[in-house]
């Protein structure tokens, strides 16, 4: 177990972290900026270090100053919450090298989530089915109707470093696809910085359900059941349910297949994964199904990296998983390695 854990983050994740730590009777060490030098986190922790102005630039997203205050304070591991710097693989690289434990998905792990397209293309090495699409970025507008004449009309353009539904377009023709190419690139390049995009074909009305993992570092995993994320606005969730109308209902049999979970247990249970997976993921990830009004299958766009929490539909299904339940997990996960 650990003995002293730096939180690199603010406000209610970092309170939340502390509290989980102070539980394991493990002492933390607080960064915080000028602004936040009277915030609950700081007050709470046992140490606190300030690491620079107000902007997160100058401060929670400066791995220099975040790493000095670790090594002044002699922490045994950092805690990235999420956001920031929580799924920044370079910082955990960084972590790694001082001989800091980072508590969070492994460099490798994270690199290979970072890349939607490469997502797909693990997850279908995994055997996991996935929407028909490009192999990879489509780098040419060329190349982009000649996938989206073989896949056939409508087709999703996605930003392959995208999230929080910015770098998305649908396109039901040709005029429409060559606009949306350029205009998700574009968008793209100004919120990530990664211009690069791939096609997919489109699912119209899908139920959009996501199963959260827990893993460790003995290649055990499990899961937290599942939630259906459907109603959304701007490709951006409104309202989660737990469990999934439709799999509770109408398709009983398919939470069996995407997530192995028993319909009426109060706890969740180991699941075998496949080995690429397992045996480099620890932490938490999330497993996005989507499911067709009109098709007979379920698929599966991309796994991604989770960030260091799980919502109030899993947590009121699912009493085990409360959010401190899961930070101690997270804490334990990392400290068995």
């Amino acid at each position: 177990m650990f003995e002293k854990i730096l939180v690199a983050n603010r406000g209610e994740i970092a309170v939340r972290i502390i509290r989980a730590c102070k539980e394991l009777n493990i002492r933390t060490v607080a960064v915080y900026s000028e602004v936040d030098a009277n915030s609950m986190h700081v007050q709470m922790a046992d140490e606190a270090i300030c690491i620079g102005k107000a902007a997160a630039a100058e401060s929670y997203l400066r791995i220099d100053r975040i790493i000095s205050a670790a090594e002044i304070t002699d922490v045994d591991a950092i805690h990235p919450g999420y956001g920031f710097l929580s799924e920044n693989a370079h910082f955990a690289e960084v972590c790694e090298s001082c001989n800091i434990r980072f508590i969070g998905p492994s460099p490798r792990a994270m690199q290979a989530l970072s890349d939607k397209a490469v997502s797909r293309a693990l997850a279908k090495k995994a055997g996991v089915a996935t929407p028909p699409g490009s192999e990879g970025v489509v780098e040419k507008e060329q190349d982009a109707l000649a996938i989206a004449k073989q896949i056939g009309y409508p087709v999703l353009i996605k930003a392959v470093a995208g999230g929080g539904g910015r770098g998305m377009r649908v396109a039901h023709n040709d005029p429409s696809l060559v606009k949306g190419y350029h205009t998700a690139r574009s968008e793209a390049e100004k919120a990530f910085g990664n211009s690069g995009v791939y096609i997919e074909k489109y699912i119209e009305n899908p139920h959009h359900i996501e199963i959260q993992i827990l893993g460790d570092n003995k290649g055990r995993i499990i899961h937290l059941g599942e939630r259906d994320c459907s109603i959304q606005r701007r490709n951006q969730k409104l309202i989660e349910e737990s469990p999934s109308p439709l799999l509770e209902n109408k398709f009983r049999k398919l939470r069996d297949k995407i997530g192995k979970a028993p319909s009426a247990s109060p706890r969740p249970r180991v699941t075998r994964m496949p080995a690429r997976w397992s045996s480099s993921w620890t932490t938490t990830a999330i497993f996005i199904f989507l499911r067709s009004t009109s098709a007979s299958r379920s698929s599966i766009p991309s796994p991604r990296k989770s960030r260091a929490l799980t919502s109030c539909a899993t947590r009121f299904c699912w009493p085990w998983a409360s959010r401190c339940n899961i930070r101690r997990v997270k804490l334990n996960s990392r400290a068995r390695d």
